[in-house]
């Protein structure tokens, strides 16, 4: 097995901000894993907030002992061994997954939908998401979402009325919304969540701090929409707690070390009666197609990764009436890697 990587600046189209910063870029960790004559890519995601590096990410692939991993690959075991390692860095650990998980394809010569159950005839559309931003930016950045059928909105400042009604003012589209914690008095949230219900929003992410688990539960006995824990859930292990206090989850595989997990959280959610949506970080083609694999299984997606960003390094996915289309190569069906990619 021979492992390659490449620090990856990803440019955002437009400054992106939530209820507590804003940013204007994202470092990567682009991954290539070359396993019997076929080559898998995998991508992390390294957000601020959640604590990675370029540095820190080098330093977890030198401590894996890529010997102990041999198709056909044992995600239930593999997990866990990349746990044992460090803890924490969920976004390298999940580079790791979805690269393995694209040679596996490759080597069974089956799409990664396929392996893991969903039909791409049930794909959700996917959303764009528009940042807290003025009227005059919000104005223009819906200029770049035409061609999707849903809009997300992050909300959560005291402008959030404002904001719902710049875009109301140029588009009927169903609405997410994502409060990012930054709703801390659950009255006002409630009142606001009727108001947000009568305005067409379908869904609400994290409305209170994520710690916050009776004010949230609280919510979710009297909301109309669906409230879903986004801070509040990253792993597996994190959901027993969550059972009650929220409709539903989102799942996003920079969080679930890949693939392999956020299809475990996938089917614990259903257990449990709770709805998912997929989402993603600032993302690549290659970690959105890895998730656009398992977005047939969920009720809603948030994949549009690609589209918020200036230097793509792979080409687009197939995109059409607001739905990934999923093509039939094997692996994650990732197109346009170049060949000096990782010089």
């Amino acid at each position: 097995m021979k492992i390659s990587c490449r620090p990856f600046e990803l440019t955002l189209k437009h400054p992106f901000s939530i209820s507590k910063f804003t940013r204007t870029s994202t470092p990567l960790m682009l991954l290539k894993i070359e396993y019997e004559g076929v080559t898998g890519y995998g991508e992390a995601s390294m957000v601020p907030y959640m604590g990675e590096s370029y540095e820190s990410a080098t330093a977890f692939l030198n401590l894996v002992d890529w010997d102990k991993i041999q198709f056909p690959f044992d995600f239930k075991e593999i997990i866990p061994y990349l746990d044992i390692l460090a803890p924490g860095q969920p976004a390298i650990k999940a580079a790791i997954d979805i690269a393995l998980n694209d040679v596996q394809g490759k080597l069974l010569n089956k799409p990664c939908y396929e392996i893991y159950g969903a039909d791409p005839a049930k794909m959700p559309v996917t959303s764009y998401t528009i940042g807290i931003d003025t009227p005059d930016v919000i104005r223009e950045k819906l200029k770049d979402a035409e061609a999707f059928k849903v809009i997300k909105v992050k909300l959560g400042r005291d402008n959030d009325q404002e904001i719902i009604e710049t875009i109301r003012s140029m588009t009927n589209v169903p609405l997410y919304v994502d409060a990012n914690q930054g709703w801390a008095d659950k009255i006002k949230a409630i009142d606001l969540i009727y108001w947000l219900h009568n305005q067409g929003v379908v869904l609400i992410e994290q409305p209170m701090d994520k710690t916050n688990l009776d004010g949230n539960a609280w919510l979710t006995e009297r909301s109309p929409i669906p409230l879903l824990a986004d801070e509040a859930v990253q792993r597996l292990a994190d959901m027993d707690s969550l059972k009650g206090a929220y409709h539903g989850i989102n799942v996003k595989l920079m969080k679930s070390c890949g693939m392999y997990e956020g299809h475990q959280m996938i089917l614990k959610a259903r257990s449990f009666g709770m709805k998912v949506l997929i989402g993603c970080m600032s993302e690549t083609s290659c970690a959105t197609l890895a998730a656009a694999a398992l977005a047939p299984l969920c009720n809603w997606a948030d994949l549009d990764g690609p589209w918020l960003t200036k230097n793509n390094p792979f080409e687009d996915p197939a995109f059409e009436n607001g739905k990934y289309i999923l093509n039939n190569l094997p692996g994650l069906g990732l197109e346009g890697v170049t060949p000096d990619l990782f010089i």
